[in-house]
């Protein structure tokens, strides 16, 4: 970089207080060159100059004032609507840290190709400054980063995802002012729209700099570093370090007629349903008996072990960054009551009257598509199947105050899940912890639009991280089984599959709402008052454990939903060992054989 090359003007004349802080963003200013730079302070007024910004320049649309106040819709370039996975590097000093589930680069060779890209990539724009907090700002368990961009829609966004501005600015501050010289306390994440041009694009994690590096994208996590870049790829790395874990988990907290509220993390691949158990609804007999569901977080948990030997976990976003496609009054009423208002829509249709549309949400039809043609079917579908609203999740109908404490809550049990159309059963227990660890680990769902590549192909998925974990899965799986120790009071360890489908190709379980069956049974069995039958497989209810009361369903359903398949699962058994021969000699014990 030229040291000697001028700063453009700002808009605060020095930014920080934190020496190391501006000596980065300096640096930065100097390779990329921007023609002025903006130091973020979260503000309402500088978000609704962005959001004017934006309005007049196209980025954004404003929807219809009378049915979505302040809503906005960004339609991204047709090349630039998703995840990148094979793009998307994590470099670290020694290949087998970053493992066999990570595409790895050396960091010197990474920095030198990411960094020629950057050379002078922001000349004529604006070069923000976004310092941010994952989790409650004055919690123990939240972490800090930096994200430097040159979109204002990215600012937008993370203004709604993350606690962003001058407070999170003033606890940057506050911990490195109190480092050791030359220490690491916060995520310097980079990040230039570049020319969107998918030859040039590259999202990069140096996990032992805590650093990003994102070039060529203004998609969701590729370009708003703070969520799985931040979240989960580095988080992971630093949760490991620090004796925490960092999961691609919702949490759930669900209160019993006796007032009693049990916290529930739960781990889905995207777009298996997490949101809407998030935001689950429960059917109306439950809730005249007085059960309730309280909305922690959709998507990331970082857990920590507490005094009392409990797992206590933070949602460290503020905000959903949902899928909108599927989204409905039928399958997430809450969801769809939360982006009312105040939400930015990325890549969905549009009625005639200004109105975001998708499909699955009713029986309109769409006046225009999610590149902004005339609607026609022979195009394919009006919203993209990845389109996204992005909402401060304060607005959930759901909400629970309990997000916003600083010591998090406490989890009662947590739950893997995929979308398995056949072999999985709806919910069984694991016999404890190891084997807890053994479910989640051979986890697998069917592909989803959420990743690029063909959909509906079974792919393993251990703990729904296999896109997100920042380090070799075999030292993850490790970490895991280390949290098992004799002062632990751990969550009970379940499995969920509310995809099975019947020889007629339908789904055999209702879902949405009447998950909360399944998950009652769950409280029951971390409470000790739900019955449970030993299987090779785990615990299962038997078919008088689960309520089913008001359901219509056929003789012989349940006894499907619960089968298990002895010479299935052998085979099952048997192809997740032979997956997990990439790990050779990182692979625990615990998971041989």
């Amino acid at each position: 970089m030229n040291a000697a090359r001028p700063l453009p003007p700002s808009n605060t004349e020095s930014g920080t207080s934190l020496a190391a802080l501006q000596a980065w963003v300096d640096d930065v200013a100097r390779l990329t060159r921007p023609d002025r730079i903006h130091w973020c302070d979260g503000s309402d007024a500088e978000n609704r100059a962005l959001l004017a910004s934006m309005e007049a320049d196209g980025t954004l649309i404003a929807l219809n004032p009378d049915t979505h106040p302040n809503c906005w819709l960004h339609r991204s370039d047709p090349d630039d609507v998703a995840r990148v996975e094979h793009l998307t590097f994590v470099c670290t000093r020694e290949r087998d840290d970053a493992g066999p589930n990570n595409h790895w680069m050396d960091p010197a060779e990474a920095n030198a190709k990411i960094d020629a890209l950057f050379d002078g990539c922001m000349q004529g724009r604006t070069m923000y400054v976004i310092p941010y907090c994952m989790g409650p700002i004055d919690s123990p368990l939240a972490r800090c980063g930096v994200e430097i961009t040159d979109s204002p829609y990215v600012v937008a966004n993370m203004r709604i995802m993350t606690r962003m501005g001058a407070d999170a600015l003033r606890r940057i501050e506050r911990e490195g002012s109190g480092a050791g010289e030359g220490a690491n306390t916060f995520v310097r994440g980079l990040h230039s729209l570049g020319e969107l041009d998918p030859n040039r694009r590259f999202i990069m994690h140096f996990p032992e700099e805590l650093t990003i590096k994102s070039y060529g994208s203004g998609y969701g996590g590729n370009a708003l570093l703070g969520k799985k870049c931040h979240a989960l790829r580095l988080a992971s790395w630093q949760a490991r370090q620090e004796g925490w874990l960092a999961e691609h988990m919702l949490i759930v907290g669900i209160e019993n007629p006796q007032g009693e509220t049990h916290y529930i993390a739960a781990a889905f691949p995207s777009a298996c349903g997490k949101t809407n158990l998030a935001m689950l609804i429960p059917p109306a007999s439950y809730r005249e008996a007085g059960w309730k569901v309280w909305t922690v977080g959709d998507d990331i948990c970082w857990m920590r072990p507490g005094a009392d030997g409990r797992l206590w976990a933070i949602n460290p976003e503020a905000g959903f960054f949902g899928v909108a496609p599927g989204t409905s009054a039928k399958s997430n009423p809450n969801a769809l009551a939360t982006i009312q208002h105040d939400t930015i829509f990325t890549n969905v249709g549009l009625t005639d009257d200004g109105q975001p549309w998708w499909e699955g949400l009713d029986d309109r039809v769409p006046a225009f598509d999610w590149k902004g043609r005339p609607y026609d079917p022979a195009n394919g579908p009006a919203a993209h199947p990845n389109a996204r609203f992005t909402v401060s999740a304060s607005q959930c109908p759901s909400y629970s105050e309990r997000a916003e404490d600083p010591q998090g809550v406490p989890i009662s049990a947590i739950v893997f899940g995929g979308r398995r159309a056949s072999l999985v059963p709806l919910v069984f227990q694991a016999r404890d912890w190891t084997h807890g660890v053994q479910v989640g680990a051979a986890m697998a769902s069917e592909t989803t639009a959420a990743a690029t590549g063909q959909v509906g192909v079974v792919r393993r998925d251990p703990m729904a991280m296999k896109p997100f974990c920042g380090y070799n899965f075999g030292d993850y799986f490790a970490h895991w089984l280390s949290f098992d120790t004799a002062d632990a009071k751990l969550p009970k360890i379940f499995h969920v599959n509310w995809f099975r489908k019947g020889d007629d190709g339908r789904f055999l379980w209702p879902g949405f709402g009447d998950n909360m069956r399944v998950l009652e049974w769950i409280i029951g069995r971390v409470t000790g008052k739900a019955d449970a039958v030993e299987t090779p497989i785990g615990l299962l209810p038997d078919a008088s454990a689960l309520n089913l009361e008001g359901l219509d369903m056929p003789v012989g359903t349940l006894d499907t939903l619960l089968a298990v398949d002895e010479a299935g699962w052998a085979a099952e058994h048997a192809d997740v060992q032979a997956q997990y021969a990439v790990y050779g000699d990182r692979l625990p014990e615990a998971l041989r054989g």
